[in-house]
């Protein structure tokens, strides 16, 4: 590697710490700063507080060493180790001195947005801080960050009050690091000794105490650090990976932040000294970088292939100083023999998007089955295939025999030798409290809304499900969205599989042991055993199923350690006995809501379950049709969302043959032309059944809206596609725009292009930003997301067929995908979307090239 010297451990130990800073970069290789606000040479790059995310480790000071985030969340912390619900400040004014390059960031404890309110409350300790994080570059090719305390930090805090920088653990597992002449290696797991923290406590949210969050009387228990002193060198012996942090105001602590939680960092951090203000925290940070380092050209394409009548594009991803030039790249056919040239042709530039320069190159005129290579650069590609059968075998199956019945809830889930999960939440499940903010987005009013008293049991609820994804809640939304989406495969794709037996009375699965009924069927049954059982019992749909605490919310492994299986009694009050003492109990809690948006999405998903399942189970068909009619009666006329208001009209009228239900939708047609991309591809399957001036108004609104889509998807994003890098979900959102644009090429043809949702299903499988390339589906494709975000996170393992978040954006420009099980942004399964939505997808490219039919 260009650069790179080889030293002896020995020698970097006798080393002093500002003579390895030296040797990071010259004196001359100052950080900038850049026209998007953060600084930045070559080989690193320094963002301060543009991200907003600290509970997923995107937020402060943040470090790029190499094209890779390496630290991140650089800023004060009530906690030596916290997790995802512990105190964040709040971000105030951020200003940028460009003619010294400092960046500032005001923030403050505790932040009254977040302090016991929103979709995920936080609980504050009675404390109020105001403080600076300033940074600016030093010579060398480092920078300063210094804290600046407002006043100084109360007495009973000190000690717990400390500036926190967290490493990113994957790149360093293995790794070495040095504190002065003592050094160690970063480990692959956190173990003893461990210690009790003195001092104040942090509330933690304990919903099962009827007041609310309570302080440990204990205390945190934490990992004793694994090394302290004035400075600390991280991976001293890589080039590309060293980096030295040297206090002028105290002593760092190295700390392994998996101690307190399995999602935690490795921690460098200092503790604020009674009395200090102005600098109370002052580090010089010096990141080494190769010389004249650019980043890899990275080669993405579909990791499944491609169908030989399907377009066929490869995007390189290069570093942003690469010119417009053309170069050339070579597409390999993989023989008997070895490697046979294809073609060798030049790419065309793309531009600039995000940090890097894109190219692409086609190779749609290449047809001939088999497995190919492309190369450019010096880098290449996976193999990969072309075929008109590329997805008959091994792309969307995994979902439908792995992924669904592993997360179905309520079930023994066995794969021969293997047990994915043991029979559940049979106590499902008690009344939730009224006036109760869960802490996972749930909230339920001064009121139930049925005849069930909070504490009650709710009859009817131990039945049916899938577990929402990497967590083990059901949300209405999310069982109804399955369902919907399975339905209309069963429909539209003709989908007629079966690889498990799923035995509903006697609650058990088992994968690859076929049963000969239609696997889809038996899913939907499934989805609806959940819906529909509530909707007997409580006469209203459930908001959704949840863990009472957060210890149990948060618990990982299989699903039957949540729960006992047993019912509690009916019990006044909700987690306390007669004496008022607060009582653990791991029955699960229903919430309920007056949401007529919510109940309009889920009667479409109703009636269109209905009408699949009229053959082999008529008497499902008719309940679920009938609940879907009486839902949409109560709440049309109160909904004020007229995408659901369409959905439910569309999927009833489609049921019923729906004269009945033709005139509240004629009435919406204002706001459908309006709006075209929200709710006119939910009329495909109906169009013939319009009146025909509301068919030719949608229709010429369709015809422009393709029109703006196909414009997008060549201006937005090299990738084909309309695409908006958010900090999480837009692979969710692209995979559910690709099937939107399956029905719009379904209901008007001539008006919208194939590549519209054949490019999204790319995306997913590979063809996406960022260095990773690997495809968004678990065990799909020749290289694919093996570490997510499921149930067996802890175990960095991951489930077949699952589909993670995929790719998010470190603000403001840093596409990043890493192989890291707790990064939900990235990494996390979804029910009611992600994996369905893209199972519809390449179904439907299935269909659509190897020729099979209903």
């Amino acid at each position: 590697m260009r650069g790179f010297r080889f030293v002896t451990m020995a020698a970097l130990v006798a080393l002093t710490v500002p003579a390895i800073a030296q040797q990071a970069a010259p004196a001359s290789d100052r950080l900038a700063l850049s026209e998007r606000g953060y600084l930045t040479r070559p080989g690193l790059d320094v963002i301060v507080f543009d991200d907003i995310y600290p509970d997923g480790h995107q937020t402060g000071v943040t470090v790029i060493q190499h094209g890779r985030r390496v630290a991140a969340n650089g800023d004060i912390r009530l906690e030596a180790e916290p997790g995802q619900w512990s105190p964040m400040p709040k971000g105030g004014e951020r200003t940028v001195d460009r003619a010294t390059g400092t960046i500032t960031q005001a923030l403050s404890f505790p932040d009254p947005e977040k302090n016991g309110k929103g979709f995920n409350p936080i609980f504050y300790p009675d404390l109020s801080l105001s403080y600076k994080v300033r940074v600016v570059p030093e010579p060398g090719g480092g920078f300063r960050v210094s804290v600046d305390m407002d006043r100084p930090v109360p007495a009973a805090w000190i000690g717990r009050v400390g500036f926190n920088l967290e490493l990113f653990p994957e790149h360093l597992f293995g790794r070495s690091w040095l504190m002065g002449d003592k050094g160690g290696t970063f480990p692959r797991q956190p173990g003893g000794p461990v210690a009790a923290t003195t001092g104040p406590k942090v509330p933690v949210p304990r919903n099962a105490q009827p007041n609310g969050p309570v302080q440990d009387p204990n205390g945190q228990v934490l990992g004793v650090p694994l090394g302290t002193g004035r400075s600390l060198v991280v991976a001293p012996e890589s080039e590309q990976q060293r980096m030295t942090i040297t206090s002028e105001t105290g002593t760092i602590a190295l700390i392994d932040g998996r101690s307190a939680h399995n999602n935690g960092w490795f921690i460098a951090r200092e503790t604020v000294k009674a009395g200090a203000t102005a600098n109370a925290v002052s580090w010089v940070v010096r990141p080494s970088t190769v010389p004249n380092w650019t980043y890899a050209p990275v080669v993405q394409v579909s990791q499944v292939g491609y169908a030989a009548a399907q377009p066929k594009r490869a995007v390189i991803e290069l570093d942003a100083t690469a010119g417009a030039a053309a170069g050339a790249a070579t597409l390999y056919r993989l023989t008997a023999a070895g490697r046979e040239v294809v073609r060798t042709g030049p790419t065309a530039d793309w531009g600039k998007f995000l940090r890097y320069r894109y190219r692409t190159f086609d190779f749609s005129d290449v047809t001939a089955p088999g497995m190919y290579v492309l190369a450019y650069g010096g880098s290449e590609t996976n193999p990969f295939r072309i075929g008109n059968d590329v997805f008959a075998r091994g792309v969307w199956q995994p979902t439908l025999d792995t992924f669904l019945p592993v997360q179905m809830c309520h079930m023994l889930v066995r794969e021969k030798y293997r047990v994915w999960h043991g029979l559940d939440h049979q106590d499902d499940a008690l009344m939730a409290r009224t006036g109760l903010n869960h802490f996972d987005g749930y909230a339920q009013g001064a009121e139930t809304l049925t005849r069930f008293k909070p504490g009650e049991v709710v009859p009817g609820l131990n039945a049916g499900g899938w577990h929402d994804a990497g967590d083990f809640d059901l949300r209405v939304e999310s069982q109804i969205g399955t369902v919907w989406v399975l339905a209309k495969m069963v429909e539209e794709l003709g989908l007629d599989y079966d690889a498990t037996r799923i035995d509903a009375a006697a609650k058990s699965v088992e994968l690859r042991d076929p049963d000969g009924r239609n696997d889809a069927i038996q899913q939907i049954e499934h989805g609806l055993a959940s819906v529909l059982g509530g909707y007997r019992a409580l006469g209203r749909l459930y908001r959704g199923i949840i863990e009472p605490d957060l210890r149990t919310y948060a618990m990982l492994g299989d699903a039957v350690n949540l729960s006992d299986n047993v019912f509690r009694k009916p019990r006044p009050g909700l987690g306390v006995d007669a004496n008022g003492t607060p009582v653990e109990f791991d029955d699960r809690w229903v919430f309920t809501e007056d949401n007529p948006d919510r109940e309009l999405y889920t009667a479409a998903g109703l009636a269109a379950a209905s009408r699949v399942l009229k053959r082999d189970n008529p008497a499902l068909s008719a309940e679920a049709l009938a609940a879907a009619r009486a839902i949409t009666a109560k709440a049309l006329p109160r909904a004020t969302s007229v995408p659901n208001k369409v959905f439910a009209l569309a999927e009833l009228i489609q049921a019923t043959g729906g004269r009945d239900y033709l005139p509240a939708l004629a009435e919406l047609t204002d706001a459908i032309v309006a709006k075209p991309g929200e709710s006119a591809w939910m009329l495909a399957s109906i169009r013939r059944d319009l009146p025909a001036a509301m068919r030719s108004r949608v229709d010429a609104a369709v015809v422009a809206y393709q029109r703006s889509v196909q414009e997008s998807a060549k201006t937005d994003s090299p990738y084909g596609i309309p695409y908006v890098p958010k900090i999480w979900g837009a692979g969710w959102d692209i995979q559910e725009r690709g099937v939107q644009q399956w029905f719009f090429k379904k209901g008007w043809p001539q008006a919208t292009d194939d590549a519209s949702w054949l490019n999204a299903l790319n995306f997913v499988l590979g063809a996406h930003p960022g260095e990773n390339r690997a495809s968004f589906v678990s065990g799909v494709g020749a290289e694919s997301a093996l570490v997510a975000y499921g149930f067996n996170r802890a175990d960095w393992s991951y489930i077949p067929g699952g589909v993670i978040s995929g790719t998010n954006l470190v603000r403001p420009d840093l596409p990043e995908l890493k192989k890291w099980p707790y990064f939900w942004q990235q990494g996390e399964y979804v029910m009611g979307g992600g994996a369905e939505n893209f199972m519809f997808l390449a179904l439907a490219a299935d269909r659509r090239f190897s020729g099979a039919r209903k």
